[in-house]
């Protein structure tokens, strides 16, 4: 029982022992709160929004009113007791509500939401279609994919086998290559999508050859290595935190190696499963490696079997000025010696650029982070950041480079479940064909710039209070049109050619684009259920 509290002897009882200290950490939590962010957010105010500083600003804050509040306290005291009958209390109390009042306006203002984007113009293509069928992008619904019945529900995790059913998701992979290449067999689309691609880079138009290297980009941003977001044990990769957040499933990871393995004939040995960023935690290790443990499984750090990811020579240059004071970004190997890449992004929100898909995938590519100390912060060419059209994007640049998007000979979205904002949390889906469930579909295509505004015209409908921000879609426009703006991410003196074609479906009942309606030439979207 612990002893009652004695004021005249506080400091010698067990309850004035922890008082004590308590006080005193609180204290120092705040000031070295308030340290942090006056440091981070005075040189640059739009780090205002980083989760690192949403987190320190309420500690800072609390401790600048408990400053305030206990000086101004002290003051009145000492004041009163001089002339008690002036209420110099009131006085005091009007100052500390003055100066709340002003933190609260300050911080309001450094977390206000960016401006809301009206509705965009529909079935206006722009730029050039990409693909065996330019623009084309197939998309898989097949709610038998998914039986989890979500967080708190005792119904154990989604990434577990008996919630997401591999081999459902095996045959709405398999449709869905086949429907981009218009072919009957997985064989003959995988063979029509890699001389496609092959030819549209300069080569004679050939498949798949014996030897090659493809690197798979996945997204794991909840189990990023930063102690910032730890939600992975470092010495077991458990996952503890966001258990059930959304990054893409092992289940996806296997359905693309089976095909690789199985159908195009690429060894595992020259197979490379990728996140620089991240540990790739124990239950996907044990699925993936399980089945295939020859594959290369590349992580943040290259414990317990997973390999380290190292820098290259290649440099990534940002078309942006301002980039040159910053230290210079180099690919990763993975990426550099790869002769293909595949990127795996989850179909999510994202509360700096609205959303957060193939394109934006890459921000964990680099071995740092996307606001590294020293580095060109790729933040600041988010829509949350620039909200003027025709603003510099670093994604262009990503998209561009011809060892990043250069390489990519698909682009697959993961939208079994989905996820709201950054850290993915899993939603049911309210929009038809979903109807409160969850969205169990794949998103594919070799069009970059097609898909991301497939997927941003669902998650448009399905979450305007992220999605629907000022200047969302403008990468795409400037990906799409790059040829009329310089982006030169190789530093080769060349801008680069259209990345592919954007467009706005005509509605979210029908989801036709121009190609559909066979009004233009851009955006097809096949949709198989």
């Amino acid at each position: 029982m612990a002893q009652r509290f004695d004021r005249k002897n506080c400091l010698n009882t067990k309850v004035g022992r922890t008082s004590r200290w308590a006080f005193w950490l609180l204290g120092a939590a705040g000031l070295l709160s308030l340290v942090w962010f006056l440091i981070r957010v005075i040189p640059k105010p739009s780090r205002a929004a980083y989760p690192c500083q949403r987190v320190a600003a309420p500690l800072a804050g609390g401790f600048v009113v408990w400053a305030l509040g206990l000086l101004g306290s002290v003051s009145a005291f000492a004041k009163a007791k001089r002339n008690f009958r002036r209420s110099r209390y009131i006085v005091a109390g009007l100052c500390v509500a003055l100066s709340v009042a002003g933190l609260w306006l300050a911080l309001s203002l450094a977390h206000d939401r960016p401006a809301k984007a009206e509705q965009p113009e529909r079935n206006k293509p722009v730029g050039v279609g990409k693909g065996v069928h330019p623009g084309r992008v197939v998309w898989v619904h097949d709610p038998n994919a998914t039986d989890w019945d979500g967080p708190w529900q005792d119904d154990g995790h989604p990434w577990e086998l008996n919630n997401t059913k591999q081999d459902v998701v095996d045959k709405m992979l398999s449709q869905s290559i086949q429907a981009l290449a218009g072919e009957k067999s997985d064989k003959k689309a995988w063979d029509a999508i890699f001389k496609y691609f092959n030819k549209s880079r300069g080569k004679a138009s050939i498949g798949y050859k014996s030897g090659e290297k493809i690197a798979i980009k996945i997204n794991l941003t909840t189990c990023n290595y930063n102690a910032e977001f730890r939600n992975v044990n470092p010495q077991t990769y458990e996952k503890t935190g966001k258990v059930d957040n959304s990054d893409t499933s092992p289940q996806m990871i296997v359905a693309v190696l089976r095909q690789l393995v199985g159908k195009v004939r690429v060894k595992q040995s020259d197979i490379s499963v990728v996140d620089t960023l991240a540990y790739i935690p124990k239950h996907y290790w044990d699925i993936c490696h399980s089945e295939f443990p020859l594959v290369r499984y590349i992580d943040s750090t290259g414990r317990l079997g997973r390999i380290k990811a190292e820098y290259s020579k290649i440099v990534q240059h940002w078309s942006d000025a301002a980039a040159q004071q910053y230290n210079t970004d180099y690919l990763p190997k993975c990426f550099a010696e790869a002769d293909y890449l595949i990127n795996m992004p989850v179909l999510k929100s994202h509360e700096l650029a609205g959303i957060t898909l193939c394109a934006k995938n890459h921000y964990g590519s680099y071995i740092r982070r996307p606001i590294g100390w020293g580095y060109f912060d790729l933040h600041d060419s988010l829509a949350a950041y620039q909200p003027a059209k025709t603003s510099y994007r670093a994604l262009v640049d990503i998209m561009g480079h011809s060892h990043m998007g250069g390489k990519t000979v698909l682009y697959v979205i993961d939208g079994l479940y989905g996820g709201e904002d950054w850290e993915a949390r899993p939603v049911k889906w309210k929009m038809p064909p979903f109807n409160n469930d969850w969205p169990s579909s794949i998103f594919v295509s070799q069009d970059p710039v097609a898909i991301d505004c497939v997927g941003l015209d669902f998650l448009w409908e399905e979450m305007p209070h992220i999605v629907r921000i000022e200047a969302v879609d403008d990468y795409l426009l400037e990906a799409a049109q790059a040829d009329k703006a310089f982006y030169d991410p190789d530093g080769s003196g060349k801008t680069l050619k259209s990345l592919g074609v954007y467009e706005r479906w005509n509605n979210p009942r029908d989801k036709k684009y121009s190609r559909n309606l066979g009004t233009g030439n851009g955006i097809e979207l096949v949709s198989l259920h």
